[in-house]
């Protein structure tokens, strides 16, 4: 059983299973690094080696075993992953990770292992982890036990607390080159122009623009740069715009795409500083505007804002910087 993994996916991997086959593998790990760059794939994968009972030469697992079966199944008792649950109504996920689920955790982790070997817990999206949760689990960070693992998936590492970032071996994934990336992106199918278009939008992040490409982010995409471009020749209204924008399950996308397209023209605007500081301004309220989108503020007037905003300084620019 061969995992295929992207060529970013690879390395990490290969640097991973090279600490475990030198006895170096940390209690704790941390993988992190941008979203959409396959960390918990390496991390699940790393996990089925270490918990194969017959495991292959290169530290894979077999594939074959009843411990492979079992994690196949999703019902192995020495591994566990921890993630978005239930509210106690059921009607949704939770936003945390709450203290509930890591005292779980640590409580399975002090077991002996069911097979006699590793003991391996998941916890993505670690940042998610609330402040009583990070307490209660840098108790278990601190009290490690030999075959026990505690890893960590994040693509915002910032967000933990320190004492939690300095107990785990760090395993970062990063953007790769363009030329590796766009090769990638082919193998999986898509077109060299549409590759080449989604890889700029994503600002060189192939795991998003292979996201894009497979749905309808691409399309979003395009369809908030023509909104933008009417909008700037006052062709539409900014209400009307909001409207749409905020209409589905797609608008902190769009307003990704947004934000992306004002940060690209005041990279090609260089020339007109005044346009540039104009557009990087609107990039930033952009983002707060995404952020806001979170909160139980309306969002149709949170955009239709950010959009008056936008058309304002478009007809500013268009007057010749006359209000």
């Amino acid at each position: 059983m061969s995992a295929v993994f992207a060529p970013w996916q690879r390395r990490i991997y290969d640097q991973a299973q090279a600490s475990i086959a030198a006895g170096r593998l940390g209690h704790g790990l941390l993988f992190c690094g941008p979203a959409e760059l396959g960390k918990r794939a390496v991390a699940q994968r790393l996990a089925e080696g270490l918990l194969c009972r017959e495991r292959l030469s290169d530290g894979g697992p077999c594939g074959r075993c009843r411990s492979c079966l079992l994690l196949a199944a999703g019902t192995h008792p020495d591994y566990q992953l921890v993630s978005f649950v239930p509210n106690k109504e059921g009607t949704k996920l939770r936003t945390e990770i709450v203290i509930e689920q890591i005292r779980n955790l640590s409580e399975r982790l002090a077991l002996t292992p069911q097979y006699g070997g590793a003991q391996i817990a998941i916890i993505d999206p670690a940042d998610a982890i609330n402040t009583a949760a990070c307490n209660a689990l840098l108790k278990t960070l601190e009290e490690p036990v030999p075959g026990r693992y505690l890893w960590l998936v994040s693509s915002h590492p910032a967000r933990l607390p320190a004492t939690i970032r300095s107990r785990c071996q760090r395993l970062e994934f990063r953007l790769p080159p363009r030329d590796e990336a766009l090769a990638w992106l082919k193998a999986q199918g898509h077109a060299d122009a549409a590759a080449r278009e989604a890889f700029d939008a994503a600002r060189g992040h192939p795991g998003l623009a292979h996201e894009w490409l497979t749905g309808d982010g691409l399309k979003l995409r395009r369809e908030v740069a023509a909104d933008l471009a009417k909008l700037g020749r006052g062709e539409t209204s900014a209400p009307e715009v909001a409207q749409r924008w905020v209409g589905d399950e797609h608008a902190v996308l769009r307003l990704r795409h947004a934000s992306d397209i004002a940060l690209a023209e005041a990279s090609a605007g260089l020339t007109d500083p005044a346009r540039a500081r104009s557009l990087a301004s609107w990039f930033d309220r952009a983002n707060r505007t995404r952020e806001l989108l979170r909160t139980t503020v309306r969002a149709d007037l949170a955009v239709t804002e950010l959009l008056m905003a936008w058309r304002s300084d478009e007809a500013r620019r268009a007057g010749g910087g006359r209000a």
